[in-house]
């Protein structure tokens, strides 16, 4: 499993079709949050993601329309009763910013917050995944996260092993965990019978930035890019001028990073209730776009990536 949940998706202010930036991503029942503007807590209600799996939070930058929303979360989560250590990363200050947290509302929370500065580059490693920390440009300092799977174990050509004389059972399990088998005084290795590696799913959330060389690079071949699209092309001079993304910019990224989805967020209020031209002007070159929308839910499959290039190349 791996969906994710956006929870917000306006651009700097709440409308009343648009809490603030939070993205939610489970993977296999881990609940990972980017982002959480005011309101996430009751939005991760309304979309019934629960919040006891929430391992982390991910925070792109301290704009207020990405943060207000955390004092609430970890109050409500230590009052009910959570007790496991909380990390949440960030650009440098979160530190600082974490033990605010702890002291609003003369509150003392029940468990832990681990605070983790990053750089853009720096990688946290988890047992089959990892986030990768991307630069972005903005109008103070911001990073964009990559979630990036290992590659997978190939497939098992079961039909070859029962010809190469390997019994169905549990050596089959070990030819697929990489694993030499010996039958007859003949070895059977596993590459005889698994195929290439397969590779993992790639997710881009890229917070509030310019388009930008670093999360081009990380995107190359992702599976989803979620892209800041705060404004349309018309407003070109107050995307350059406010660091922030047009829908066509965001498009153009996606092609050139041949991406197979484009998810356009971080919308102005402008269009808060009519997206059209954004997505019209994202679709007119990124055909497979589409523009979140408030407790929209996504699920990225495993895909024949060389089979999805050809068609996206097309």
């Amino acid at each position: 499993m791996l969906r994710i949940t956006f929870l917000g998706t306006g651009g700097s202010l709440p409308t009343p079709e648009r809490n603030p930036s939070a993205i939610m991503i489970n993977r296999e029942g881990e609940l990972m949050l980017f982002d959480c503007g005011e309101g996430t807590q009751q939005q991760m209600m309304r979309a019934k993601t629960g919040m006891k799996a929430l391992s982390s939070i991910f925070i792109t930058h301290f704009h207020a329309d990405h943060i207000l929303g955390i004092p609430g979360l970890i109050q409500t989560m230590s009052f009910h009763g959570r007790t496991e250590p909380l990390k949440i990363y960030g650009p440098h200050g979160i530190h600082e910013f974490a033990r605010i947290l702890s002291a609003l509302g003369y509150y003392k929370l029940r468990f832990k917050i681990d605070a983790i500065d990053l750089n853009s580059g720096d990688v946290i490693k988890r047992d089959d995944y990892s986030i990768l920390a991307i630069k972005t440009e903005h109008s103070i300092p911001s990073i964009g996260y990559a979630l990036i799977e290992n590659e997978r174990t190939g497939k098992f050509n079961r039909q070859k092993a029962i010809d190469l004389g390997v019994p169905a059972g549990p050596l089959f399990s070990k030819l697929h965990k990489g694993e030499s088998v010996e039958i007859d005084g003949k070895m059977i290795h596993s590459k005889d019978v698994v195929g290439e590696s397969r590779p993992g799913r790639k997710i881009i959330y890229t917070g509030d930035t310019r388009p930008c060389k670093a999360i081009l690079e990380a995107s190359r071949d992702a599976d989803l890019l979620i892209h800041e699209s705060t404004l349309t092309k018309d407003q070109q001079d107050w995307a350059i001028e406010s660091m922030h993304s047009t829908a066509e910019e965001a498009a153009t990224l996606a092609k050139e990073a041949n991406v197979l989805k484009l998810v356009l967020t971080h919308i102005s209020s402008r269009y808060s209730d009519d997206t059209t031209q954004l997505h019209e002007e994202a679709k007119a070159i990124f055909e497979n776009v589409i523009v979140a929308e408030d407790l929209m839910e996504i699920d990225v499959p495993y895909m024949n990536r060389k089979k999805e290039k050809i068609r996206n190349k097309k």
